[in-house]
């Protein structure tokens, strides 16, 4: 569905952040995007999504299709109506509206009413607690229910394919496993994912592939079930070393030995 190929990006025509990056989302699929901060995930989300001019930033190599068809050209909202939407990071709710009104910003590229009354009655079924303040004021909501409200006006677009970047970012861990599974939920409706993650225990979890950035590029891919096994990504990413995997802290980790294969 989607494909990133060989794609580089440039802020303020001086700081190269994307350095040939190349990803794919097959339809019907999660896919996930790991990395520390810095390593480009979300610079890889505005330029699927077209958000690089209001941030200074400028594809200068590659491309962004979907369906086999080049969307570069395309704004914004075009990429919406063609069928990507995409969750930012920190919810980026509308506090002062209430969770209908914030809803229906997110059905702002569909003009058919019928299509935006399903849209609605799903996110309510998806999500009862939204349904059961559907007319409260969005900032006086809980964080976990500001993040299912940001995911729910996603899904007002009827995307058919969902960019999360960090769902589960600062949320306690029980919240974290109802995201997880709305996630689940929503690509058993048909939807394709590309989850943009740090938390890559719960992203691998439910991922049908994975890949893992550093410093604007891909240094490993491959299915997400073989990277939770890998012993370098449980050293480096998910905190795990030596025998019996026992936890330890990123800042215990004094050298970080990258495989040959890293570095090619």
């Amino acid at each position: 569905m989607l494909e990133v190929a060989n794609l580089e990006v440039v802020y303020n025509e001086v700081v190269l952040v994307l350095r040939g990056l190349s990803i794919e989302v097959p339809d019907g699929h999660i896919v996930a995007l790991l990395g520390a901060n810095g390593a480009g995930k979300t610079t890889t989300l505005r330029a699927v999504g077209g958000l690089l001019d209001i941030h200074a930033g400028k594809v200068t190599k590659g491309s962004v299709s979907l369906d086999g068809e080049p969307i570069g050209h395309l704004g914004p909202a075009q990429r919406v109506r063609a069928g990507i939407t995409q969750v930012l990071e920190g919810r980026r709710i509308f506090a002062d509206l209430t969770v209908d009104e914030n809803l229906a910003t997110g059905a702002y590229t569909n003009s058919n009413r019928k299509s935006v009354a399903e849209a609605h009655d799903r996110v309510m079924t998806m999500f009862p607690l939204l349904a059961d303040r559907r007319k409260s004021v969005a900032g006086y909501l809980s964080g976990g229910e500001q993040q299912m409200l940001a995911i729910g006006r996603g899904l007002m677009a009827n995307p058919r394919l969902l960019i999360l970047d960090e769902p589960s970012l600062g949320l306690a861990p029980k919240l974290v496993q109802q995201i997880r599974d709305t996630i689940v939920d929503i690509n058993k409706q048909g939807v394709s994912v590309l989850l943009i993650e740090q938390n890559a225990v719960m992203a691998l979890s439910i991922a049908n592939y994975g890949y893992i950035m550093e410093t604007g590029k891909i240094v490993m891919d491959g299915p997400a079930d073989k990277l939770l096994r890998d012993e370098d990504v449980q050293e480096f990413y998910l905190g795990l070393h030596g025998e019996g995997g026992e936890r330890k802290s990123f800042r215990d980790v004094k050298h970080y030995k990258r495989r040959k294969r890293w570095l090619s």
